[in-house]
């Protein structure tokens, strides 16, 4: 996963899926030529680093994302950390096959991000760095339907869609004459003019919440972003604390988050897992108030229903005409589309994503063929 540079005379380390922190046998012995491969590298991707910028962030041909810096930033000589991405993106079939979470919980999150197509709920993914929330957001994302417009806003290109009506937005530093940025901020307001059905921001760290939950209030439903965060109570509260700065009225537009955290499991070594699935339910005292609907148990390496109603599901129940228990045999066919995924490991990203736009076509004639198979 990543490519971790310290500093010359120093071993490469290597950040792997399943094993961890991995020391290599390589390293650079003089400061100039790793500075150089730096450099090269920087421009190969139409940027510069030197004393006046010793800055680099940036994405390299292939995809994979570079962060490097050199002295004056680093006072031991030059620093380099490559984050490499899969070719082939995880999706939901992996995700389950991972733990990360179970079927069940995938086919109600499933629910809450389509919404019938009537009321599909706004989700934030946070957690910590490297837990893989937009690896999941992404695996989440193929559950939009094919008909709508998705506009995605990131400042590292990383989401991979089975979608054919998808419009990439990257930012851009300035240049080294401080002209030319474009912002997170800037791409979420050309966005809402942009006529979306779906918002998805890779990260959001800045004014650019501000700018998403102003869609949210303004009928955007539907968008999903990631933060930074260690439980869904302190990202309400970043999300209402400067550099965000949305008022606290605006939170109930979000409707859940959705925690993910790295773990280091006894015998499986470091694993991810959806730890806390949290709804807004409103106000009570001025503040805005949270409902753990789901809660992750360590010693049963486990994510357990806390027993607490979801309003996702009765919101979206109210919207589609439904009573609640057709919302609960809705949620179990689709858990049943997962698990005939998962017995014929279909997990390519777009075998995934036709899988799901064939049910969303016709669920029951869908969920007839799969019967007949099995």
């Amino acid at each position: 996963e990543d490519i971790l540079l310290t500093a010359t005379g120093k071993p490469v380390y290597v950040y792997h899926r399943r094993h961890g922190m991995c020391v290599t046998n390589i390293r650079f012995e003089k400061e100039e030529e790793l500075q150089h491969q730096i450099e090269k590298m920087a421009r190969r991707v139409g940027r510069r680093i030197d004393q006046q910028n010793p800055l680099l962030d940036a994405t390299l041909p292939d995809g994979s994302r570079v962060n490097a810096t050199i002295p004056p930033a680093s006072l031991d000589g030059p620093t380099l950390s490559i984050r490499k991405f899969r070719r082939n993106p995880l999706t939901i079939v992996d995700i389950i096959n991972y733990d990360t979470l179970s079927i069940d919980v995938a086919a109600f999150l499933w629910l809450a991000v389509e919404g019938l197509g009537i009321k599909p709920s706004n989700v934030i993914f946070a957690g910590g760095t490297a837990c893989g929330k937009t690896t999941t957001m992404n695996a989440f994302s193929a559950f939009v339907p094919d008909r709508e417009r998705i506009i995605s806003i990131e400042d590292t290109a990383e989401l991979n869609l089975p979608h054919k009506h998808w419009v990439r937005l990257e930012t851009r530093p300035p240049n080294v004459e401080g002209r030319g940025e474009i912002t997170m901020d800037d791409l979420v307001k050309n966005a809402l003019r942009m006529r979306p059905d779906r918002i998805v921001v890779g990260e959001v760290r800045g004014p650019e919440a501000m700018t998403m939950f102003t869609g949210m209030n303004t009928g955007h439903d539907g968008c999903m972003g990631t933060i930074h965060s260690n439980t869904a109570r302190e990202t309400v509260t970043r999300l209402t604390e400067k550099p965000m700065d949305v008022p606290e009225v605006m939170i109930p537009a979000l409707d859940a988050v959705v925690m993910q955290q790295r773990i280091h499991h006894r015998e499986k070594g470091q694993v991810r897992r959806i730890t806390e699935i949290a709804e807004v339910m409103g106000f009570e005292n001025g503040k805005p108030q949270l409902s753990r609907i789901y809660k992750w148990n360590a010693k049963k390496d486990a994510l357990q229903s806390t027993g607490v109603p979801s309003t996702i599901k009765k919101t979206i129940a109210d919207f589609a005409g439904m009573e609640g228990s057709e919302i609960e045999k809705e949620i179990k066919r689709r858990a049943a589309v997962l698990e005939w995924m998962r017995e014929r490991d279909i997990h390519d990203v777009n075998k995934v994503g036709e899988v799901v736009q064939e049910y969303y076509r016709d669920p029951s004639a869908f969920l007839k063929e799969i019967e007949s198979e099995v």
